[in-house]
């Protein structure tokens, strides 16, 4: 059966984040986490609203959770690691945990510029929310583009406010929106955060939140699968009156569905997440992402689809 995609090595029916990488950089890749040290608006502040439902104590960088050291010593240790088993590579600092932006410009500059001439540093990539992106920042991490491609991340989760109110997001679908437009007047890429399984959303949901965000200006996708956290207020819920979890097959066939509605030039950077298993209520698939991905596959293959085959 023939492929009829060509953003993508290895047979894969979808813009896959690999081929992006050596496209552009023509050699290995890797991203390398870094704790920017700062917070969240929705935790801090006047806007402290606790947080979204579904975020631990590391604000969803749970990957990372025990570095709280300086920047340079976690990239060194942490690029370190890699280069045993990888050498000769080019790398990403992400900024993932909490909201990068929130804060004064002076305590950004202070974050990126140690990583702005380092030759092995490919691009620049700064986990944030869409209303922490005041004027100056933005025009600052324009100005940086000059020197290296900077990623801005943004969770968006759905595109349904009142999924929104009830994950707590603080902000609506119109504030992410707008956040796009003044973004695409600069030269700052951005990877938008798409959650599926929320509380209470439909299948239908999940893809009109691809249907909504389709045709908007942005370059790349992260799609995860809700991970019930213990010690988050979602968790909480969930051990007081578990909700309903889509199954591993409603999922794998939602992504396919989903992918089939991406446009083909957005890159797809994760279609299932990495939940730490011991701090995981729920669901236990999502532990086994290579077969996950792996079924994504055979779907496509079976349905003889690609991403952006009912895109209009």
């Amino acid at each position: 059966m023939e492929n009829p995609f060509r953003y993508s090595f290895n047979e894969k029916r979808y813009h896959t984040y690999n081929y992006y990488l050596k496209t552009t950089y023509q050699g290995k890749v890797a991203k390398v986490i870094l704790d920017g040290g700062f917070t969240c608006p929705n935790r801090d502040g006047s806007k402290a609203y606790g947080g979204c439902i579904f975020c631990s104590a590391y604000g969803s960088g749970d990957s990372n959770a025990s570095i709280k050291e300086d920047l340079l010593k976690q990239y060194h240790d942490n690029k370190e690691i890699m280069d045993r088993k990888w050498p000769n590579r080019f790398y990403i600092p992400y900024f993932q945990s909490f909201s990068n932006t929130y804060g004064p410009l002076s305590k950004i500059k202070a974050m990126l510029e140690p990583f702005l001439n380092m030759d092995e540093v490919a691009e620049i990539a700064i986990a944030t929310r869409c209303d922490c992106l005041e004027e100056e920042t933005i025009e600052y991490l324009h100005s940086l583009t000059a020197i290296k491609p900077i990623w801005l991340e943004l969770g968006l989760q759905s595109s349904n406010d009142r999924t929104g109110k009830l994950i707590n997001r603080a902000h609506d679908f119109n504030d992410f929106t707008n956040a796009l437009f003044r973004l695409q007047k600069t030269s700052i890429k951005v990877c938008v955060h798409v959650m599926n399984g929320l509380p209470f959303e439909t299948k239908e949901d999940m893809l009109q939140t691809i249907k909504d965000i389709a045709h908007l200006p942005f370059d790349a996708i992260k799609i995860h699968m809700l991970h019930v956290l213990k010690d988050t207020a979602l968790g909480e819920m969930y051990i007081r009156k578990p909700f309903d979890i889509i199954s591993r097959e409603e999922y794998i066939e939602l992504i396919v569905d989903q992918l089939e509605l991406l446009p083909g030039h957005i890159i797809i950077e994760r279609l299932t997440g990495d939940p730490i298993k011991e701090d995981l209520l729920a669901p236990d698939w999502v532990l086994n992402k290579t077969t996950i991905l792996n079924d994504i596959d055979k779907l496509m293959r079976k349905r003889n689809t690609f991403q952006g085959r009912l895109y209009e």
